[in-house]
């Protein structure tokens, strides 16, 4: 039994190997490093140096077992903390253009009949290091969930959903904009022109000042995108502004009572507007929605949607205001991607626990391949449940299956029929040709005599 269940470990480890090797090689990964200034200075090559970490959680180890004590490996620990701190690699451009050749690659898997919309998605969540103290540009965060201060950093992220796979395309790894929570500072004395500095400011900038910039990038990088989605902690009216010039936003809204909303002629909070306007009657799940402008002279829909837990009522807003209710309401639940996305990556893709990183540089390299391997479980799981992805064959039945007509298909079931009765040698074979004619004219016939019904119902329905 050992033997056996060795046995299948080794083999589902190769078969493991097999596909982390092909998406590698189909998606160019090393091309895709070398061309975000990711190349080798000596020793081994960087793919070999990304392989390995990024192979780590799929092996069950963490950095210190898999690279600092794995004696079997090409190259030494040195080499591998030197890919991950160097502050001249553009992890940012290696994983937007990774995800972008992905988001093609399934565009091209959808048909072109089913209704597509793509939308980006804002979220941040909580990087943990709270055990640690001298990690460069360590912070006090506040954690929503939990409603208490941590150390670490938050994590906001701008991801990419199709409704059927997600992609994270960037991130900011946020420390705090006020000097008296950060417990550290910056310790590394760097060029400003170089990707390590440019980081580090934005860490040191408040959050919302990043998500314009975000999404003017992966635009420019060519991601298709219909919307944007985001949470209640974004819903401002400047954000909304803002990045309503580039794309539709829709997103939850919270009660807050210094923001205001013109309705009416009249300027009142999301609560004060829910009692004023009426509602549906009975148990609907939307209760009401309504039009209203904000204090950047932004036109935006607000439907008010049943709370699912409470006798409560939610808000979501919508900038562009000739979507239904029902719409904005089924986008906006495309937004639940992210939270699953934050919660493979922290529960088993090891992206706060892997490696005890002190290096600013380190740490957003590793959360970069830690996302590097979602997008590939993305393209697992789609090449799992998308026929189209089985290849060659596929499209070779699909063709098979398109280009055969009714006359085609009778042809060779009677062509079986035929195969059959010559085998039982039970009628003379000119008595058969016989019973084919005059199946397939009557065939013919009866198809002839639809169509002329369709087009004369037709000519009849236009006049």
């Amino acid at each position: 039994m050992d033997i056996t269940k060795q046995h299948h470990e080794q083999q589902e480890a190769k078969r493991q190997q097999g596909k982390i090797s092909s998406f590698i090689g189909n998606f160019q990964v090393g091309t895709l490093l070398n061309k975000s200034g990711i190349r080798k200075l000596r020793g081994v090559s960087p793919l070999t140096l990304f392989s390995a970490i990024f192979m780590l959680p799929f092996d069950g180890d963490n950095f210190y077992r898999g690279i600092v004590t794995n004696s079997a490996l090409p190259f030494k620990k040195n080499a591998a903390y030197d890919l991950l701190k160097n502050p001249r690699h553009n992890w940012r451009k290696f994983m937007l253009s990774l995800a972008v050749q992905v988001s093609h690659f399934f565009f091209l898997l959808t048909s072109k009949e089913r209704e597509k919309v793509l939308v980006l998605i804002f979220d941040d969540s909580t990087y943990d290091r709270s055990r640690s103290k001298v990690v460069e540009l360590l912070a006090w965060v506040f954690d929503h969930t939990s409603h208490t201060s941590l150390k670490g950093f938050k994590l906001l992220t701008l991801g990419w959903s199709d409704g059927a796979s997600f992609l994270p395309l960037d991130f900011v790894l946020c420390s705090s904009a006020h000097a008296e929570k950060r417990i550290q500072g910056i310790k590394k004395d760097l060029d400003k022109r170089i990707c390590g500095y440019k980081r580090r400011v934005e860490a040191m900038t408040k959050s919302t000042e990043h998500l314009e910039n975000m999404v003017k990038r992966v635009l420019a990088h060519g991601v298709k995108a219909d919307y944007i989605l985001m949470d209640s902690w974004f819903c401002w009216p400047a954000i909304l502004a803002k990045l309503g010039q580039h794309l539709p936003v829709i997103c939850m809204a919270k009660n807050m009572p210094t923001v205001l909303y013109r309705y009416d002629d009249q300027w009142v909070t999301l609560g004060k507007l829910y009692k004023r306007i009426k509602k549906r009657p009975g148990k609907a799940q939307i209760l009401a929605s309504v039009v209203v402008e904000t204090k950047q002279e932004q036109k935006v829909k607000v439907v008010f949607v049943r709370h699912r837990h409470k006798r409560d009522w939610l808000a979501i807003f919508s900038t562009r205001i000739d979507l239904e209710p029902k719409e904005i309401v089924r986008i906006y639940g495309k937004r639940w991607d992210i939270e699953v996305f934050f919660k493979i990556m922290k529960h088993h893709l090891n992206l706060e626990k892997e490696a005890q990183l002190r290096d600013y540089d380190g740490i957003i390299g590793h959360t970069t391949i830690a996302m590097a391997r979602y997008i590939f479980l993305a393209v697992e799981q789609r090449c799992h449940d998308d026929p189209k992805t089985i290849g060659s064959l596929f499209f070779a039945f699909s063709e098979e299956i398109k280009d055969l007509s009714l006359i085609e298909a009778l042809q060779r079931l009677l062509a079986l029929a035929l195969d059959k009765v010559r085998s039982s040698g039970e009628f003379a074979e000119d008595v058969v040709f016989a019973m084919i004619d005059a199946i397939m004219g009557a065939a013919v016939e009866f198809i002839k005599t639809s169509r002329r019904l369709t087009i004369s119902s037709a000519i009849h329905s236009t006049s």
